[in-house]
């Protein structure tokens, strides 16, 4: 485990009274020992954060706060973010055989298919990039033209997908996915070395409790797809394969 239960524990419960605009909750009890359970999974400390702020934006949707929320209303949300976690890396878990025997491996479900049209994703991709461009997160230079480069590749798809089947539609699926990957190779070279260096580190981090169980080709794809998502969160980049 990359962080020690107690200090897993009280990242969460720091993150929770900031969310809950101050107002302390203490995680102890039962509450502590269901926070420390997720650590024992193997969820990564900011991915069980990304579920609890799920739940807020959630929660905060349905009108003004009424009270301040508990760590265990957000227990559902961080088990969806780890699956997802989960099905973006490659990652299975561990679970006791039904009958009592040895340990075996869950297979990674296989991702859900998005409800929206093919061509409201692109539209929202497009969208997304263009406010990214507008910012000053990328610096400008290669990052830039990495970034022009993908939305003159999106927008002739748009009218295509709209009614897209069969072979064209996956011609414009296999399309956004190398652009997708084009897109956060060109990004990566641009970050400092430090950032390199850190979100590699951050990437072994979150893998470590499964590392054991996993081939080297398995790690080696994992901590890459890992990485890859590091990069997508620091520039701020929309997912555009679909």
């Amino acid at each position: 485990m990359s962080v020690e239960p107690a200090a897993y524990a009280r990242a969460i419960e720091s993150f929770l009274c900031q969310k809950n605009d101050g107002h302390l909750i203490r995680i102890v009890g039962p509450a502590f020992e269901r926070v420390v359970s997720w650590a024992e999974r193997g969820i990564p400390l900011k991915v069980a954060l990304a579920g609890v702020d799920r739940y807020f934006a959630r929660y905060y949707r349905k009108g003004p706060r009424r009270r301040p929320v508990r760590v265990e209303f957000c227990e559902a949300d961080v088990l969806d973010a780890f699956d997802e976690w989960r099905r973006a890396v490659g990652v299975s878990l561990v679970a006791p055989d039904a009958d009592g025997g040895p340990v075996v491996e869950e297979p990674v479900p296989a991702a859900p298919r998005p409800r929206r049209s093919l061509r409201t994703h692109i539209e929202s991709a497009l969208s997304r990039l263009t406010v990214l461009r507008g910012s000053d997160k990328l610096g400008g230079g290669p990052a830039d033209q990495a970034l022009a480069d993908a939305v003159r590749a999106l927008e002739p798809l748009l009218q295509p997908a709209e009614h897209a089947r069969g072979d064209e539609r996956q011609r414009i699926l296999d399309t956004l996915a190398t652009v997708d990957r084009r897109l956060l190779d060109a990004l990566e070279p641009g970050l400092p070395g430090d950032v390199r260096r850190e979100l590699a580190a951050e990437a072994a981090r979150e893998l470590e409790p499964f590392r054991a169980r996993m081939t080297p080709e398995a790690y080696a794809q994992a901590r890459r797809a890992v990485a890859t998502r590091l990069v997508r969160e620091q520039f701020g980049v929309p997912e555009i394969s679909a």
